[in-house]
């Protein structure tokens, strides 16, 4: 009877696992370069005498869906969408180096260069930071240039470049805050031939259909391991029935 008491506690902490990586996804429907979790079940056998027929379940995010979002016209001069595979690196609130598809950059009053969820935006020697302008442009491969406030238009100045990496050939995971990692606080090189396109910002690419379909799924699971439950308890009930019988 604990083997199967066992078994449904564990399916559904997995569950819940599951639900938790799902409701994320529907919240950031409409965040700007999300890409959505993917959760995947698996079986841990314990180890142990007498122990060898049972397994837990492990269910966690173990990637995420490196499709792309929709990338739509803005026309703002500090909105890039990165093409391809390209990933933008920011700082992350550690201090770490980290990868986000996220090109909606915002510039703070003090002049450093942040993602529209206020991380600071990486370049070849850290965070960007940019004096006044009048005029701020940023070209395909990531150049950033501006006119100098009273400055000649025809002569833009080069004041940073972003930093634009690439994941094949490397692991990388999803954290909580959305951001990519390199495990080992590692950093990916920078890739020369990785590109933006400008004035433009791509969606999340979270399908909503799908996850309500996916959730409900998960709901109808975690009813059917409580039924289990109280299978369980009804039949635990049964046998002390039993043994309380007079002889």
């Amino acid at each position: 009877m604990d083997k199967m008491i066992h078994t449904n506690l564990k399916a559904m902490q997995g569950i819940m696992s599951r639900q938790t990586a799902i409701a994320n996804n529907m919240a950031n429907a409409d965040t700007t370069g999300f890409r959505a979790e993917i959760v995947n079940a698996r079986a841990l056998y314990i180890q142990g005498a007498g122990l060898d027929s049972r397994a837990s379940t492990s269910e966690a995010v173990i990637g995420a869906d490196m499709n792309g979002g929709t990338v739509k016209t803005t026309g703002g001069t500090l909105d890039v969408a990165m093409n391809g595979d390209a990933l933008l690196a920011v700082q992350a609130p550690d201090g770490a180096e980290a990868y986000t598809r996220r090109g909606d950059l915002v510039l703070n009053d003090s002049g450093l260069l942040t993602t529209g969820d206020g991380h600071p935006v990486l370049g070849q020697n850290g965070p960007i930071t940019l004096p006044p302008a009048d005029k701020i442009t940023i070209a395909a491969n990531g150049a950033i240039s501006i006119v100098p406030v009273g400055g000649d238009p025809a002569q833009p100045i080069e004041a940073g470049r972003l930093k634009l990496v690439s994941p094949q050939g490397s692991e990388i995971k999803k954290g909580r805050d959305n951001l990519f990692r390199v495990p080992g606080d590692g950093a990916l090189p920078e890739d020369p031939d990785a590109s933006v396109t400008t004035g433009a910002l791509e969606g999340s690419n979270v399908n909503m259909t799908q996850s309500l379909v996916d959730m409900i799924e998960a709901s109808r699971a975690w009813e059917t391991q409580v039924k289990m439950l109280t299978t369980a308890q009804e039949m635990d009930d049964g046998g002390a029935s039993i043994m309380r019988l007079p002889n």
